[in-house]
């Protein structure tokens, strides 16, 4: 035998020797999902998820949810099963599987810690604020109810923090609606837009420039209408203009609002 075909053999030998040790682990676990024996798939699950390796873990408890119903370790292992998947990333599953699990066992020691982490699982599923914002909803509704819930607890202090941030995203998100509409000349749209915002946002950092695009939008509707709805519409300018300088009288719009006021004015004379 040359030694080509030496070396050849030897690493035909490692190669082999390393498959079957792959083989052994995979088999093991294989071994153990299809064995039917629950307290021996139970085991295995606790001991995949102690070295978090949740993928694995998770696989084992699904296996064996229904023959523990019922039970406290049913409970702690259901309690699990929702923490593997929030570990391995799964946060639209953990969501719902907290949630179920606050339902299921509401006397539950782990009820407050549950519901905190179905919340703050929607919270990671919240988009950038141009995208859809229905997991945004879901989580300050969830965190509301966390709140209203558990007001004595320690992590109330972390959820009306979290929901001002996703108030802030939301209100981005509307704000972002009223400027596309003003550049596509959709001014009334615009105005209805960032008058609910106003209502739903009260507390809002931009109000005094929300109300300024209020006023341009309503003044750019007015002077882009047909006859027959220009003095009414120039009123109404006349009426959000005259308000936004009382109420900002040193505002760095107010020569532009006021330009507004004097053209609207003179508007809604000659018509």
């Amino acid at each position: 035998m040359t030694k080509l075909s030496e070396k050849l053999n030897f690493r035909i030998i490692l190669m082999a020797a390393a498959l079957g040790l792959f083989a052994g682990c995979k088999s093991e676990f294989e071994q153990v999902r299809t064995s039917g024996e629950p307290d021996r798939i139970y085991t295995k699950a606790m001991e995949y998820y102690e070295q978090e390796d949740y993928s694995k873990a998770i696989s084992l408890m699904e296996i064996i949810l229904s023959s523990y119903r019922g039970t406290a370790k049913g409970e702690d292992l259901y309690f699990k099963y929702a923490y593997a998947n929030y570990n391995q990333g799964l946060y639209i599953s953990s969501a719902n599987l907290f949630e179920t699990f606050s339902t299921s066992f509401p006397s539950s020691d782990h009820r407050e810690e549950a519901d905190f982490m179905a919340a703050y699982s929607y919270y990671l599923l919240s988009p950038n604020f141009r995208l859809d914002q229905q997991y945004t909803h879901k989580a300050i509704d969830a965190f509301q109810l966390f709140v209203n819930t558990f007001p004595n607890s320690d992590k109330v202090e972390q959820s009306n923090t979290l929901i001002d941030d996703l108030r802030q995203k939301m209100e981005r998100k509307r704000l972002g609606e009223a400027r596309l509409y003003i550049d596509l000349q959709q001014y009334e749209a615009a105005v209805q837009v960032m008058e609910n915002l106003l209502k739903d946002f009260p507390e809002t950092q931009n109000a005094e420039e929300i109300r300024y695009l209020i006023v341009k939008s309503q003044y750019d509707l007015a002077a882009n209408s047909v006859y027959e709805k220009q003095k009414e519409r120039f009123t109404k300018t006349n009426t959000i203009a005259q308000a936004f300088i009382d109420r900002y009288p040193n505002s760095g719009y107010r020569k532009e609002v006021e330009k507004y006021l004097n053209v609207s004015t003179t508007k809604i004379k000659e018509l």
